[in-house]
């Protein structure tokens, strides 16, 4: 059971991460960036590999997409780490819901949040390398948000140089 849900899940986040449009998830490729890193939404994000699929508990209740350009899918794929300079990483986030039409299956709700992470050893150097967005409709959130970025990563997942999400083969 657990296994059908997670393909469920996979397939119902990644039909839905096809589908949505950059409006809706606030692409801001040209507009906002964040504070701090100076981080934007890149452009074309919507068409990137997925790389994992997420769901988290409450309080959250999210269902979640990583997806990756082609230098963090070929650094997944060959299992290299620390991740290469230009790596982009870029989490999609929903509302979890049930689905009307299949009780047991998840889809997506409303979007909530589009986080991004860029490898730049020199340009983040304090941070591991590595740069944190964190946006919602297109708008960067505040700076106190982001600056819980790194402490987390480097508290949780040092080891892998600071990224959560691993490969889904």
């Amino acid at each position: 059971m657990k296994f059908m849900h997670l393909a469920v899940l996979s397939g119902a986040v990644a039909a839905v991460a096809l589908t949505f449009t950059g409006a809706a998830m606030g692409d801001s490729a040209d507009g906002d960036a964040s504070p701090i890193y100076g981080v934007k939404i890149p452009e074309g994000y919507r068409k990137w590999a997925l790389i994992a699929p997420a769901q988290e508990a409450a309080p959250l209740d999210e269902l979640r997409a990583v997806v990756g350009n082609d230098l963090a899918v070929k650094a997944y794929q060959d299992s290299a780490l620390p991740f290469p300079e230009g790596t982009v990483l870029v989490k999609l986030a929903w509302k979890h819901v049930q689905s009307p039409e299949f009780e047991p299956a998840s889809i997506p709700g409303a979007a909530t949040t589009v986080q991004v992470m860029v490898k730049d050893s020199s340009k983040y150097a304090a941070t591991g390398g590595w740069g944190f967005g964190r946006f919602i409709n297109g708008k960067a959130v505040d700076q106190a948000q982001h600056e819980t970025c790194f402490a987390c990563h480097q508290a949780r997942v040092q080891n892998h140089d600071f990224v959560f999400t691993r490969y889904a083969p």
